[in-house]
């Protein structure tokens, strides 16, 4: 069927599209490839619907038309069913609303959601293994991140205070806690400011309830971690300028977290192409891609680690330069938006669907 006479739905994260997880992946391929599609509901018949994890699995695993296709980012299968979050998970989103059935066994809704799929996304090696047993035909497709890249670094020169750089959501900001020490020793023998690039605040608990359970402010979090802090609010048109005119970015990540440890390398890769050199934790993703362009010293499993790759950063401007232009290089050679639109070709493909603009 052609595609102009398909009829796709997709059940975004954010029904603004405006969430990095909608216009950094399916949002970002339908602009790319031309594709017509509207807000999916579960009652309306689709040729073809692509779900983001903010979909309701519970109602989605029954759905009797068309392909589905699961866009299942984030480990939840990596997290050991004993776990009291993800024991609570079904529980918590249908008290809230996200789910209209009652699943208690939140992670058997995960394995059923699979199971319906005609072909599931995810965005590692480690969560293409926790996926198999359910459906076979898996893809491993990373974020498109063209959008967001401005300007790439072109200066490495630092000066007083050295400019430490994080970004990511404000819930992960505790995820600095791993650095923690690691910051107040250097800054003993050279000052720091440690920017952090995030929204200004989030809900304390349940999203949408924020009103009900109150608000915490991203700085607030940021100085219980260190004192020198700055905040700048992460808005698309500034954010990389703030990044690259910053001296070193870090993505310290809790490795005693599954679900943490099982993230993608979306951030790592981020950063590298904007010519950024990156000193992060040692999960299985940022260790092999770190090994892949010679970096992996500045994958650090502890503080000692942390502190000496930090320091060497510190100290050597050439080092920065070369960091960061080997991950610019590999960032663009091997997960180009070429790259990264064809595996999504490829996995439409696998359903039946051809939407390759040059085929």
């Amino acid at each position: 069927m052609d595609k102009e006479n398909l009829r796709i739905g997709y059940v975004p994260i954010s029904n603004t599209l405006e969430s990095p997880g909608d216009r950094r992946r399916f949002v970002a391929y339908a602009q790319a490839r031309n594709l017509k599609f509207t807000l999916a509901i579960p009652e309306e018949r689709y040729d073809l619907v692509v779900l983001s994890q903010m979909a309701d699995i519970s109602v989605w695993c029954d759905y009797p038309h068309g392909k589905v296709v699961y866009d299942f980012i984030d480990s939840y299968l990596a997290i050991p069913r004993t776990n009291i979050r993800q024991w609570l998970r079904g529980l918590v989103k249908y008290a809230v609303g996200r789910h209209r059935r009652l699943r208690f066994d939140y992670r058997g809704s995960l394995h059923n959601i699979c199971r319906r799929a005609d072909a599931v996304i995810c965005s590692t090696k480690e969560q293409a293994g926790d996926i198999k047993p359910f459906c076979q035909n898996v893809h491993l497709v990373l974020d498109l991140q063209k959008s967001v890249v401005n300007r790439v670094k072109e200066d490495y020169c630092s000066g007083l205070p050295f400019n430490l750089v994080w970004e990511g959501l404000p819930s992960n900001i505790t995820q600095l806690n791993q650095i923690k020490d690691v910051l107040k020793n250097l800054d003993k023998h050279r000052p720091l400011i440690l920017n952090i690039v995030t929204d200004p605040e989030r809900s304390r608990l349940l999203g949408r309830f924020g009103w009900i359970f109150g608000r915490i402010y991203s700085v607030d979090l940021a100085r219980k971690v260190f004192d020198s802090v700055k905040l700048h609010i992460w808005d698309e048109s500034t954010w990389s300028d703030i990044i690259r005119n910053c001296d070193l970015a870090v993505i310290p990540i809790d490795l005693s977290d599954p679900f943490a440890c099982g993230k993608p390398e979306n951030k790592l890769l981020l950063f590298w192409r904007m010519g950024m050199p990156v000193v992060a934790s040692a999960t299985p993703v940022y260790l092999r891609a770190m090994e892949a362009v010679g970096s992996e010293d500045f994958a650090c499993e502890g503080e000692k680690e942390w502190l000496t790759a930090i320091e060497r950063m510190m100290d050597d401007e050439t080092l920065r330069h070369d960091v960061g232009q080997a991950g610019k290089e590999y960032a663009d050679s091997f997960y180009s938006e070429e790259v990264l639109l064809a595996r999504w070709d490829a996995m439409f493909s696998s359903i039946g669907f051809s939407f390759n603009k040059d085929v």
